[in-house]
């Protein structure tokens, strides 16, 4: 077999339709809003994107409708220099998501229909298994049929390629995943689902990090918003801290740009903990913009931040 090359990241797309307002609405109430936007997302789909401008070689696997959100993901992933390995349907449409952003505080709450990405399978990940077992990373996360992402990962792990697993959103998982991953990256709420303890301190951090790699992860990486991030192996453990880049005015693409980062830069043979800082100073720069994919920053910007 030739020598591993490039990401391969399996996925949803969703349009993200962001609203933003002081608050939610109580139901039956209506509520004036102060900003909108419309633009491409996805868990799977950002970080393709995200990984892609920090100067990855990205392939992206998924479904679309033949719709308008349709054509919007495939001109997103060209102006990206994303290679879309996407299934176009008749009849379905493509996923979609509703984005609450507080105007305040730049938090967020999500709800996502997968539309046509929820009906990718395991025939969608035979149909692309030489590009898995090519790859040298692969990556996938859980808003598509967990099959799917089961069948993927055990292609690239047999095939000796790095996997990563973003457990979003969060959820309950059979135990026979963690040992198909070399790293498995949570944020602090789907560690804390997967574990079954709060993660509100570092010493609450470490111990879950230990779980995770306990039940067969080689790594863990939890990311921890404002904080940064925790990194841990049977034989290293280090908290990585946050970068600032700005004003922090939305959050919602900040998981996706931290592991379209950290992909990248294990794609390009650095070390774990050199990995998660090249995340959380992706995720820094994405999160003083609005959106999720539009916000991902440039290979230049990542650099300049990092100083290096």
């Amino acid at each position: 077999m030739s020598e591993k090359s490039g990401i391969v990241i399996l996925g949803i797309f969703a349009a993200d339709t962001a609203y933003k307002a002081k608050r939610l609405p109580h139901i039956a109430e209506t509520l004036m809003g102060s900003g909108f936007t419309l633009g491409p997302g996805g868990k799977g789909s950002n970080q393709a994107i995200a990984a892609a401008k920090a100067g990855g070689k990205v392939t992206f696997i998924s479904r679309v409708g033949n719709d308008a959100f349709g054509a919007m993901a495939l001109a997103a992933y060209a102006e990206a220099g994303v290679k879309a390995n996407v299934m176009k349907m008749e009849g379905v449409s493509t996923g979609a998501a509703f984005i609450f952003v507080d105007e305040v505080s730049g938090d967020n709450a999500i709800i996502v229909v997968p539309g046509a990405a929820g009906l990718i399978g395991v025939e969608d990940v035979e149909a692309n298994r030489a590009a898995i077992e090519s790859a040298a990373i692969f990556m996938t996360q859980l808003e598509q049929p967990l099959e799917a992402a089961l069948h993927a990962l055990s292609i690239a792990k047999r095939a000796g390629g790095i996997t990563i697993f973003n457990p979003a959103p969060a959820g309950a998982i059979p135990d026979s995943i963690y040992g198909l991953c070399d790293f498995i990256v949570p944020n602090e709420v789907e560690a804390a689902e997967l574990v079954g303890h709060a993660i509100e301190t570092d010493e609450q951090a470490r111990a879950a990090a230990h779980t995770l790699v306990d039940r067969g992860a080689k790594a863990a990486v939890i990311t921890l918003g404002a904080r940064g991030a925790f990194y841990h192996t049977a034989g290293q453990s280090e908290f990585v801290p946050a970068f600032s880049a700005g004003n922090v005015i939305d959050t919602t693409g900040a998981g996706d740009a931290f592991v379209g980062g950290f992909a990248t830069a294990i794609s390009e043979g650095r070390a774990p903990t050199e990995a998660v800082r090249f995340g959380c100073a992706t995720a820094a720069i994405a999160v003083t913009r609005p959106g999720t994919a539009p916000a991902m920053p440039s290979r230049a910007e990542i650099t300049a931040l990092l100083g290096s």
